[in-house]
């Protein structure tokens, strides 16, 4: 649609009207400007028409010009209002979304089934639980409770919003389900790592007589792949291809972006090799998973060619795609590449700084690490949890205890950041790796929530290095009534006996943890040799030898 050719002696209603809707339809917005012009300059204020512009702006995105026409208008529709919350929500615009909403509240009358699809989905945008508790109560209200696509958007919003047992009441109590509910609700078991619970209802759901679609089976192969679980992902893959689905990006990038989250490095990149072997374009979200999987290698060889090959496919490089470099580099030890990328960024978000100031902190760079952060808050940018775990990590590394301590300290009211079980491991770390070994007794004495693997492991760290047995013992007492499944704390406590002469006490601890199930994996050195990775097994307690593996 290039062209509006307007016959202006002949503006009828009907044919302005229809000039709006080709409009709405082709999004265009230059024409549909154009006839917002006409309207204006020859003073036709009439209602059907203004409504229909508000569609043609939303429509198109333009949110704002959306906003002007409809503040003029004195009694909006639901057509007008479905428009605004949808454009409002669509561009990020959550809560402002959720204000349109209540403005129809106003007149309940006027709220329809889309009206709610459109607001729970702003719900979720704020992952605000209790706004979406409201609008539920609104719709049962009005009795749409039983309308499937009303259904379907709640048991998305309450599974993306951490309320499984929510969403699964909302599931069973639906009178007629379809396929996306169905798979909104394995979706939501599979975004909280039950898998398990996922498959049986995928199998459920066959045994119904629904057929699960494409977006079904990326749910599940993608929860199998963050689970680290190749077999059981490769099996619903081989499984889709089998039932006639031909494996699209969005199945290519849950597998690369899941195993990459598993910190399945090989797998990842693997599959990204498959991926243009089948003839596949990677997007941008390709590529942040694939430079996540580049980074766990430590290669630097490796990180450069998937740069290039980024480079050479013509990918634009957004902010999360800069960010994921900054990333990579920083990893793989490249802190020159890093930084140049960082600078040449011209639109930082706050996973860039992030990555940055964590890259300086963990090569002991302590002072350029907080000189960053500093520039980062100078700059406006809001400080978020990781940034202050990263700048804290770096206090711990370069033994600037005081200033760690006085982040910490000022991190809810300075920086808005609320403190987190992270931020406190940070802290136990810097305190033990600066010997102040009563200091970090007392604050794990004060952690508000549970203790977790890693503060329990740094403390006992701590206590074997700078020779306190009688904290380690008292704090270790403790650590047995927890859940801990990490065996790191339990070896060093059983360390610490040994080498005090408790073999007695070394063996119970032994004992103590295959009653948990807690195994200590073997450690292995990692070797690149001509475009593959060679591992190296340390020897374990089990069997005495070395073995290597090609990956």
């Amino acid at each position: 649609m290039n062209r509006l050719i307007f016959p202006i002696n002949n503006l009828s209603v009907n044919y302005l009207d229809c000039l709006l809707g080709k409009c709405m339809k082709s999004k265009a917005l230059r024409q549909g400007k154009q006839v917002h012009a006409l309207l204006c300059t020859n003073d036709l204020n009439i209602f059907s028409l203004k409504s229909k512009l508000v569609g043609v702006y939303a429509g198109c995105g333009d949110v704002n010009s959306a906003r002007l026409v409809f503040d003029k208008i004195p009694n909006p529709n639901v057509f007008m209002l479905n428009w605004m919350v949808m454009a409002s929500a669509f561009t990020g615009n959550f809560q402002e979304a959720i204000g349109y909403f209540s403005l129809m509240r106003e007149f309940i009358y006027r709220c329809n089934k889309f009206t709610f699809s459109i607001v729970l989905k702003a719900c979720v945008g704020l992952l605000d639980i209790n706004k979406g508790k409201q609008v539920h109560a609104v719709a049962t209200q009005m009795g749409f409770e039983n309308d499937v696509s009303v259904g379907n958007a709640l048991i998305d919003m309450y599974s993306k919003c951490g309320l499984l047992c929510s969403a699964r009441r909302v599931f069973h109590g639906m009178f007629e389900r379809d396929v996306v509910s169905w798979t909104s609700m394995i979706s939501g078991y599979c975004n909280v790592s039950k898998v398990d619970e996922a498959v049986v209802l995928f199998e459920r759901m066959k045994l119904e007589g629904l057929e699960p679609n494409q977006f079904t089976y990326n749910a599940i192969i993608a929860s199998y792949a963050r689970r680290g679980d190749s077999n059981g992902a490769f099996a619903f893959f081989s499984r889709m291809t089998a039932e006639g689905f031909v494996p699209d990006l969005v199945t290519w990038n849950a597998m690369i972006s899941g195993f990459a989250q598993s910190k399945r490095e090989n797998e990842a990149l693997k599959l990204f090799k498959g991926m243009l072997v089948s003839g596949i374009k990677p997007n941008n979200v390709t590529v942040t998973g694939v430079l996540q999987a580049g980074g766990l290698t430590g290669s630097i060889q490796r990180g450069r060619e998937i740069h290039a090959l980024v480079c050479r496919m013509g990918l634009h490089i957004d902010v999360f795609t800069g960010s994921a470099l900054i990333d990579m580099y920083s990893k793989c030890g490249s802190l020159k590449d890093a930084r140049t990328l960082f600078e040449i960024t011209r639109i930082k978000n706050v996973a860039s700084w992030n990555a940055m100031i964590g890259c300086y902190g963990k090569y002991g760079m302590v002072d350029s690490s907080i000189e960053l952060f500093e520039r980062m808050l100078e700059e406006g940018m809001q400080a978020n949890e990781v940034t202050i775990i990263s700048v804290l990590s770096a206090c711990s590394h370069g033994g600037l205890v005081e200033k760690g301590l006085e982040i910490f300290r000022s991190m809810k009211e300075r920086y808005g950041v609320k403190i987190s079980k992270e931020h406190y491991a940070c802290v136990v770390d810097m305190l033990c790796r600066s010997g102040r070994m009563v200091e970090a007794y007392d604050l794990l004495r004060q952690v508000p929530m549970y203790v977790t693997n890693s503060m329990a492991g740094a403390f006992l760290n701590g206590c074997n290095i700078h020779g306190r047995r009688d904290l380690a013992v008292t704090m270790g007492e403790e650590f047995f009534e927890m859940d801990l499944r990490k065996p790191d704390g339990f070896v060093m406590l059983s360390n610490i006996c040994a080498a005090d002469g408790e073999w007695h006490e070394a063996e119970n601890l032994r004992k103590i943890m295959k009653e948990k199930n807690v195994h200590k994996q073997p450690g292995f050195s990692r070797v690149e040799k001509r475009n593959e990775f060679v591992e190296k097994e340390v020897q374990n307690e089990s069997k005495a030898g070395i073995y290597f593996h090609k990956i």
